[in-house]
């Protein structure tokens, strides 16, 4: 189907206000710098029940995270709820715990679950593996702490998008190769899972339609420099790795209109021949970013609604 109309208005609003990655900004704290002086969007935030920022012991360092609790809900007491580990998209070196606000309390809200947002360090800062190890620490304590949180320590979910969805498959890869913590799902949104530029959708859909090839190749470039064996690397592009098997069941969601459209729904197709169970939804007329614009995007906000319905039956009690 052609580009959804509210989208393609919203894609010409962001490419008026996103900084020339990779052309006009090579540099990431500029990248950063630009991005955090645009006029932000006066839009009252969803309530939740309660927010709480907390630092995470990490492998290096502390990892800062914070904690959302369902409306209705302030603190542990009450039913243990499931618990969700979310990392933010941004290309491994952009985006914060602010930009992903909006996501994350619909992810709570419409889930009822605990969600811990990790504001993992970004690259190229910290390169590869250092964003992904924050994100398995991350995943390790919330799943130490599952009690004091008010949470079900046998129904914890990895989500994310983008970059994010990658770190989410590769903690779900992670647990599974160090014997835990446990993961009951992993929800990725439009990931990235590959080092390569060549697939149809990056032909199709790398120029026009807000992510560009140029911004995935700078991502990259942050994330691994030129190291073409770190890109091999199943723990940076989970859809090479040999062996899926043993992994949680996973969702995966893909947009017409995105370069990673592809990639993302061969990693499910990859799961699903390892026996993972594994269900994937594109949605047509939509672009790279659309899930997390759901504060000020009306089909955002629908898909919001509709895919997180879907998780919340994955973690509901038995």
């Amino acid at each position: 189907m052609p580009l959804d109309e509210d989208a393609r208005q919203l894609i010409a609003g962001l490419e008026a206000a996103f900084p020339a990655i990779g052309v006009d900004v090579t540099d990431a704290a500029q990248a950063r710098r630009i991005l955090s002086e645009q006029p932000a969007l006066e839009i009252a935030p969803v309530p939740v029940g309660r927010i709480e920022e907390r630092m995470i012991s990490g492998q290096h360092e502390d990892v800062p995270a914070r904690i959302y609790w369902p409306d209705g809900r302030d603190g542990p007491e009450g039913a243990p709820l499931p618990l969700i580990a979310f990392f933010h998209g941004g290309g491994f070196a952009l985006c914060d715990l602010d930009t992903h606000d909006a996501v994350c309390r619909n992810l709570t809200n419409m889930v009822d679950a605990i969600v811990v947002s990790v504001d993992y360090r970004l690259a190229p800062e910290a390169p590869f593996p250092g964003g992904v190890e924050d994100c398995f620490a991350a995943t390790e304590w919330t799943h130490k702490h599952a009690s004091e949180l008010g949470g079900d320590p046998a129904r914890i979910a990895v989500v994310g998008d983008s970059s994010g969805g990658n770190y989410a498959a590769v903690v779900a890869m992670m647990a599974r190769d160090r014997s835990g913590p446990p993961i009951a799902f992993q929800y990725l949104i439009y990931p990235v899972t590959d080092y390569s530029f060549d697939s149809a959708s990056y032909v199709e859909n790398g120029q026009g339609y807000f992510t560009t090839t140029t911004h995935l190749r700078w991502y990259w470039e942050q994330y691994i420099g030129t190291d073409e064996v770190a890109g091999s690397d199943p723990y940076a592009s989970p859809l090479r790795a040999d062996d899926l098997s043993g992994l949680p069941p996973a969702r995966i969601i893909t947009a017409e209109f995105d370069p990673l459209r592809d990639e993302g729904e061969a990693y499910a197709a990859r799961l699903s021949e390892a026996g993972v169970n594994t269900t994937v939804r594109r949605f047509d007329g939509m672009f790279h970013g659309f899930f997390t614009f759901s504060a000020f995007f009306p089909p955002g906000q629908q898909a919001n609604e509709e895919e997180f319905a879907v998780l919340k039956q994955h973690l509901s009690a038995p």
